[in-house]
């Protein structure tokens, strides 16, 4: 009997212990869970630095773009109009050459030959000629022997003309100053008609080929400034519009178009591609961000603008100081109890500390800002600008930089020595 009733007690001290041990650690469980969730409700995540810019009316620019091709005002390549073989070259690789120089020259012995020989029949016509002619004034020769002496002295002057023609053909000129390019034949080469011997280009003045859509051409006039470039932004290369055709195409709807641009320093080059702009008239109080500060996604065109935060909470701050006031004076109404005045005064003396040199840190601290999403709609873009016309006004500080994972009502911290629209390298020279 009293083995049994150990064996219970020992079960149930067992169970007691257990119920313990477990009861102890769903504790601890539950009250480490609530203190982190209470530490990371009570945690605000550090602000993030951005860069930004205060939306203001400014001029704009707008402009017709397009995609154009560059071609040389005169520009041509060279054939020979008859045949022979190739007995000189004159020229080099991207040679600058005069008006009429001589570029190739061909096998000319035989031409040369009849010439001569030509010129010196039409000499002795032409001497047959004076003769006949002074025989007639004598009146011992006859017209028709005048006649005939006559014509056979212009046959013969025609025939020098014909074969010095004959003879100009063996010599390739350039018909006007420009740069050749690289020799397409070689001494030596039998060459027919029509073969191509070099390219012949003045890169002085180039023109530039472009279309744009029928919905923009009147827009366009004759001598509108046009701006050229490579890519990007930036188009060094200024001309004119010098013609604007007065047919539109049929099948593609679209104008020709084409523009003359001075190469002083040969930068442009015959069949290039290049990114036309032709220049509007400015317009004036027109609202502008950089294209950094603006983000798309599937539901719209935005921006962050930053804000002041609201003083939610700095409201209890300011209703707990009226209730330390009172205290002093209850501390002099007791004035029985002794010890009493001397603990409050020592209480408030840390307080009153506390209270002196947290002032000048919030007088000194700048207000938080915080983050709001807005929704834009952007309009035309020129030199990395972009015009926005609705949901921004003017004096809204907008985030450039920086908004990598930025969400609305974000703690922010603005850095503007950092202009993401200038190079790593200029703002290193510039620091």
């Amino acid at each position: 009997m009293f083995k049994r009733i150990l064996r219970v007690f020992i079960i149930i001290l067992v169970l007691a212990v257990l119920v313990v041990v477990v009861g102890g650690i769903v504790g601890f469980n539950f009250l480490r869970d609530n203190g982190i969730k209470q530490y990371f409700a009570s945690m605000k995540p550090p602000a993030a630095t951005v860069s930004t810019t205060i939306a203001k009316p400014s001029s704009w620019t707008p402009g017709v773009e397009a995609i154009g091709t560059v071609k040389a005002v005169r520009g041509v390549d060279l054939t020979v109009e008859t045949t022979g073989i190739v007995k000189d070259i004159l020229f080099h690789a991207n040679q600058k050459v005069a008006d009429n120089a001589v570029l190739l020259q061909l096998d000319d012995a035989v031409e040369r030959a009849d010439l001569d020989a030509q010129k010196a029949q039409a000499a002795l016509d032409q001497t047959s000629l004076a003769r006949a002619i002074e025989l007639t004034k004598r009146g011992v020769g006859s017209d028709s022997t005048l006649d005939t002496a006559r014509a056979a002295a212009s046959a013969s002057a025609s025939q020098v003309t014909k074969l010095q023609a004959v003879l100009d053909q063996k010599q390739l000129t350039a018909p006007f100053g420009g740069t050749v390019g690289i020799p397409k034949i070689d001494i030596g080469q039998y060459l027919a008609p029509g073969t191509a011997v070099v390219t012949l280009q003045d890169l002085d003045t180039m023109r530039v080929d472009f279309s744009v859509p029928e919905q923009q051409l009147a827009l366009l006039k004759i001598g509108q400034t046009v701006r050229l470039g490579f890519g990007g932004e930036d188009r060094p290369f200024a001309g004119a519009i010098r013609g604007i055709d007065p047919k539109i195409d049929s099948s593609s709807r679209l104008v020709n178009i084409r523009a003359e641009v001075a190469n002083p320093d040969g930068k442009l080059t015959p069949g290039q591609f290049v990114q036309v702009r032709v220049e509007l008239p400015e317009e004036q109080n027109v609202l502008t961000l950089p294209q950094t500060a603006l983000t798309t996604s599937l539901y719209g065109d935005y921006i962050f603008v930053v804000q002041p935060a609201k003083p939610a909470e700095a409201a209890p701050a300011q209703a707990a100081k009226p209730e330390e006031k009172p205290a002093a004076p209850a501390a002099d109404k007791s004035a029985d109890a002794k010890p009493a005045d001397t603990k409050p005064a020592d209480a408030t003396k840390p307080a009153d500390k506390a209270a002196d040199t947290a002032k000048p840190a919030a007088e000194g601290e700048k207000p938080a800002l915080v983050l709001s999403q807005v929704f834009v709609k952007p309009g035309r873009r020129n030199q990395g600008m972009v015009e926005i016309v609705e949901g921004l006004k003017a004096g809204d500080e907008v985030v450039t930089a920086g908004q990598n994972r930025l969400f609305n009502g974000m703690s922010v911290a603005v850095d503007n020595t950092i202009d993401p629209n200038k190079s790593a390298n200029k703002q290193a020279d510039q620091q």
